[in-house]
């Protein structure tokens, strides 16, 4: 049972990104608004109609110990780097294993190897497959790797729900830490999508960013000459902690994760609802979980993709769901420098809205020229300060949205 009075800290936080192989190289990166798009050099990437990606700052197998990266998903690698880091921040706690739990999220899993895997079947035998090829491919192959690494037993876990997986991951977290069954949970998403496959099947959706001569200009949030999004990759971790554990060890505190929201569309398999009732509902509901009023949120790190119906519909619901108090509060599109991480897009996004909060300075959206027209919201085109509008802490929100209708809000409010 979810004790509302349990208060979840976060203590440590990790990335991979495009624009940074950790943390603080990240949020410097994004504060500077540098791009981590760039031209594909694959050979197959000359037959697709997309030929820009945004890979992660750095080569996984560079920083993953040889023997290990042979039995890794390139995905599980990302997951494992960022929580390697998250939990090096916190001060590697010590903590009772029966107390420690894994919530590590993918869209997709393991589709590298899945991919690898059939090539070497068709071509070689079944006899030449990898042993580790079935923990490879599973989309909890993360989650299960972080936790035998850390001796996580209070329970390990994968939502997958596409592009709002990181996100729902922390939701999870939370929940476990209130509900008692854990004191902390090493929580966020990962992905490592960038190839043919994907690609195609993404072009084959008209999903994708065809801006092939501007990769750096590619992803444009709520530009009115956006053409869709582009295609990242990394992974994102947080340690949450309860509060009274991390004051038991003196932690230092990041920020309070104080409440989440869901809602589904119900809508299509792959296209928001047209009135943004399922975003607006998500927010709402993760605000009245949170205990935080609408005019504590300074800032919001919104889901915006680059695509052309999702942008809008979301900046009218961030409106709707926070009313007036709407006209005070900053939004940020970091996809609009790291491009879309799908199921690592919610945890690397809630480490960026994290950060802002703790610096009180929103990062900026890049390549916006030309905004939409009544978005009811400022969008943040330069490192913004933040302001708070009350005694209460001031509050940030992170937003993602997957496919399937999949809604989730998250708040983080100052310590």
């Amino acid at each position: 049972m979810v004790n509302a009075s349990t208060r979840v800290v976060i203590t440590g936080v990790g990335v991979i990104t495009p624009v940074g192989a950790d943390a603080p190289t990240t949020w410097q990166s994004m504060l500077a608004g540098h791009s981590g798009v760039r031209a594909l050099t694959a050979d197959w990437a000359a037959r697709m109609p997309c030929q820009i990606a945004a890979p992660a700052a750095a080569e996984p197998t560079t920083l993953i110990d040889r023997v290990q990266a042979r039995k890794l998903d390139r995905c599980e690698m990302f997951a494992l780097i960022a929580a390697r880091e998250a939990w090096a921040d916190a001060g590697k706690p010590d903590v009772d294993p029966a107390k420690l739990g894994v919530v590590v999220a993918s869209g997709i899993g393991g589709i590298s190897s899945t991919l690898s895997a059939y090539d070497t079947l068709r071509e070689r035998g079944w006899q030449r497959l990898s042993p580790f090829t079935v923990p490879m491919l599973m989309p909890n192959g993360s989650a299960g790797w972080i936790s035998i690494e850390l001796g996580a037993q209070a329970g390990v876990h994968t939502p997958v729900s596409a592009c709002a997986s990181g996100a729902e991951a922390i939701g999870y977290g939370i929940d476990m830490i209130k509900s008692g069954r854990a004191d902390i949970v090493v929580a966020g998403g990962t992905e490592a999508a960038i190839f043919e496959l994907n690609v195609a099947a993404f072009a084959a959706m008209r999903a994708l960013s065809l801006r092939n001569d501007e990769p750096e200009r590619a992803s444009r949030p709520f530009d009115k000459n956006r053409d869709g999004f582009v295609l990242g990759e990394g992974a994102g971790i947080l340690v949450l902690e309860s509060e009274s554990h991390a004051a038991s060890r003196s932690a230092r505190v990041y920020a309070v994760a104080a409440g989440a929201g869901y809602s589904c569309d119900a809508h299509h398999i792959a296209q928001p609802a047209p009135d943004g009732a399922g975003a607006r509902a998500a927010i709402s509901r993760a605000l009245v979980n949170a205990g935080v009023s609408a005019s504590q949120i300074a800032h919001v790190n919104a889901h915006a993709t680059s695509t052309p119906a999702g942008d809008v519909l979301e900046a009218r619901a961030i409106a709707a769901a926070l009313g007036e108090a709407a006209a005070n509060v900053v939004v940020s599109s970091t996809k609009s420098m790291t491009g879309h991480l799908l199921g690592g897009a919610g945890a690397v996004e809630s480490v960026a809205a994290i950060l802002a909060l703790r610096d009180r300075m929103a990062p900026p959206t890049i390549n916006l020229d030309d905004p939409e027209d009544d978005l009811g919201v400022e969008i943040a085109v330069k490192p913004t300060e933040l302001q708070s509008h009350g005694p209460e802490p001031m509050a940030v929100l992170n937003n993602s949205f997957g496919f399937g209708g999949s809604n989730v809000a998250i708040v983080f409010t100052e310590p």
